[in-house]
This record gives structure tokens, C-alpha cells and sequence, in this order.
């Protein structure tokens, strides 16, 4: 009989061990996801300049740290010259290649105070500045970078407020300076819009964010 016992309680801690597995997982808030494009113009002034730049982001932000992972993947091209050497947009699409940007386990910070600013305005969001942890040109470590990089990188999210508004529309990649970064893309923000985002203000308001922060 004791044995018995035994099985039978051994079999009940197993199905409440997997019972209560799955139930604990579902219960860690998912991480917020944000995620977009970049279009923008480098100043002619850069090596090479001006670039067109194209690419796309996501972003996505651990729910209990506000510890975030940011990736951007770009394409540039730049133009001919004329006879007399001046930009020619006729003659786009030259020195074609592609970049590729990371910050990795960044703390946000949960207001844009110094971030670059919009007519009209934008309100509310966040941003977050470190070194970047990759920066490539065409796949390899890029030609202006150091190895290991050191360029350092503000990326700020921000949006509209009151009703009939997107809170998250914006953002701006801008290099710090002395960054080897700002020697190929320039020193000036890099735009960029927010195409989508999970929308979880049950967790951004643990970090003062939410619909009452935005209104």
C-alpha cells in the first residue's frame, strides 16, 4: 500500500509540475516589439556624398528590464557628377551597398530629453544611446569603423498625442560625435518612421508610458 501511495503522489507533483510550467511562462509579459523604415539624405559633405538611405528597424525591449536590442539593415547609393563635378540626380544609383547597425542590451531611457526635434512637434517616447555593437559596409566590419566599433548611436522613438493620434511615429538615428560613423552618414539625425508596435501600455506604464502620458 505504501508504495502505491507513493506512485500516486509522485504522479500528482509530475501533473501539477506540468500544469504549472506553461502557466508560468504565460504569465512573463512579451517583450515590446517596434519595428519601421528609414529614408533620409546624408549631406553632401560626407566621403562620397550625399547619400540616398533606405532601410528598415526593429526594436525589441525585454518587459521587465527596459533592456532593449535595436537592429537597423540600410541600403545607400549615391550620384554621378557632372562635367564641372557638381552632384547630378540624374546619374542616381551609383556606389550602390548596404549597411547593417546594432545596439545590443541597452537600457532605456524613458523620456527624449536631447533628442532632435520635429515641426510639427512629437511628444511622449523613449531612446536609448550606447556604442554600437555592429556596424558593417556590405557585410564586413565597415572601412571607417574601428574593430571593435566605437561609434556611439542615439536612436529616439516618439509620436503624436491627444485622440486621433499614432503615440509611436517616429525616429531618429543620430551618431554621437567623435563617432568614425558620422565620417559616411553625416552628424544630423537619420528619420525614420514607426510602422507598427505591439501596444502593450499595461507594461510601458511600469516605465511612465502610456495613454496618460502621451494626451
Amino acid at each position: 500500500m505504501k508504495g502505491i501511495r507513493l506512485i500516486a503522489v509522485t504522479g500528482l507533483l509530475s501533473s501539477l509540475t506540468l500544469v504549472s510550467g506553461p502557466t508560468a511562462t504565460a504569465q512573463e509579459p512579451a517583450p515590446l516589439q517596434f519595428s519601421g523604415l528609414l529614408n533620409d539624405y546624408s549631406p553632401s559633405t560626407v566621403s562620397g556624398g550625399p547619400w540616398e538611405m533606405h532601410g528598415q528597424w526593429s526594436l525589441s525591449i525585454n518587459a521587465w528590464s527596459g533592456v532593449a536590442d535595436f537592429s537597423a539593415d540600410m541600403t545607400m547609393s549615391g550620384y554621378g557628377k557632372t562635367s564641372t563635378g557638381a552632384v547630378d540626380p540624374t546619374q542616381g544609383g551609383q556606389n550602390a551597398h548596404t549597411h547593417h547597425i546594432k545596439l545590443t542590451k541597452v537600457t532605456i531611457t524613458w523620456n527624449t530629453d536631447g533628442c532632435p526635434t520635429y515641426t510639427p512637434s512629437t511628444y511622449g517616447g523613449f531612446q536609448l544611446n550606447s556604442t554600437v555593437s555592429l556596424l558593417t559596409g556590405n557585410g564586413s566590419n565597415a572601412a571607417f569603423e574601428t574593430s571593435p566599433p566605437s561609434s556611439t548611436l542615439q536612436v529616439c522613438v516618439s509620436g503624436g498625442q491627444g485622440d486621433n493620434s499614432v503615440p509611436f511615429s517616429n525616429i531618429t538615428l543620430t551618431f554621437g560625435s567623435g563617432s568614425p560613423a558620422i565620417k559616411h552618414f553625416g552628424s544630423q539625425p537619420i528619420h525614420g518612421v514607426v510602422r507598427q508596435w505591439n501596444q502593450q501600455w499595461e507594461v510601458l506604464r511600469r516605465f511612465g508610458i502610456g495613454p496618460e502620458a502621451v494626451k
